[in-house]
């Protein structure tokens, strides 16, 4: 099984889960900074909110959908925080997705929302695999916009992905308390013909650059513990 280096200071927590066996590793259990990955979250809510109200999104919220997911944007998330009843809308949905360590930023500060790589991985199967909340439609609509982030973003667990089969959402935040980076990422890779489910939260780091790093190393050491074995 190969290793992920970790810079002095910095700590990063991994979890994987192969598609079809439904078999799962994880590394590190502690609570991270979502930064942009709860995009997907938030996005996963609304549609969630969109099915019980029995509706279309509308043509303003597929623009901030889009925006959010393919160009990270920030001001489309806070528009579709709002819509979704911010924290405690996210809460709501979370609890019926069945993550249990994920708790809403406060206020505005959405990208401050605690989450663990695990809950990450519950989310994932959320938007990936059966048994879903979210219908058939709403997981293809995430599915599509996950596989179309702009080119500069196209970095973390898809270094670990055969070509170009994946899809992701990343996150990067330098925290204003510390200068210091949190650095995620989460998706679905296809390696050697099998998918996986990934994962991969990490803080502490003094750039974005050794974030990235940091987050790739993980994600192939994560995946390792099923294609070296």
């Amino acid at each position: 099984m190969a290793t992920a280096s970790v810079p002095s200071g910095a700590r990063v927590s991994a979890a994987v889960r192969a598609v079809d066996s439904g078999e799962s590793a994880g590394y590190g259990d502690a609570a991270f900074d979502t930064a942009s990955i709860v995009k997907v979250d938030i996005l996963a809510t609304l549609l969630l909110q969109a099915q019980d109200a029995d509706r279309q999104l509308t043509p303003a919220e597929r623009s901030y959908a889009t925006k959010m997911i393919e160009n990270s944007d920030n001001a489309s998330a806070t528009a579709l925080w709002h819509t979704i009843g911010r924290a405690d809308g996210l809460d709501a949905a979370n609890k019926r997705f069945g993550l249990t360590a994920t708790s809403g930023g406060d206020g505005e500060l959405w990208g401050l929302t605690q989450t663990t790589a695990a809950d990450q991985l519950v989310l994932l199967q959320q938007v990936f695999g059966t048994g879903s909340r979210l219908s058939t439609a709403s997981r293809s609509y995430v599915q599509g916009l996950m596989k179309s982030v702009e080119a500069d973003q196209r970095w973390g667990v898809s270094a670990v992905a055969d070509g170009n089969s994946w899809a992701l959402k990343n996150g990067w935040l330098a925290r204003s308390t510390t200068g210091l980076w949190d650095v995620n990422s989460i998706g679905r890779v296809t390696v050697d013909g099998t998918g996986y489910l990934v994962a991969v939260l990490s803080k502490g780091t003094e750039s974005q650059a050794e974030g990235i790093a940091l987050v790739e190393a993980a994600a192939k050491a994560a995946v390792s513990a099923f294609t070296d074995a």
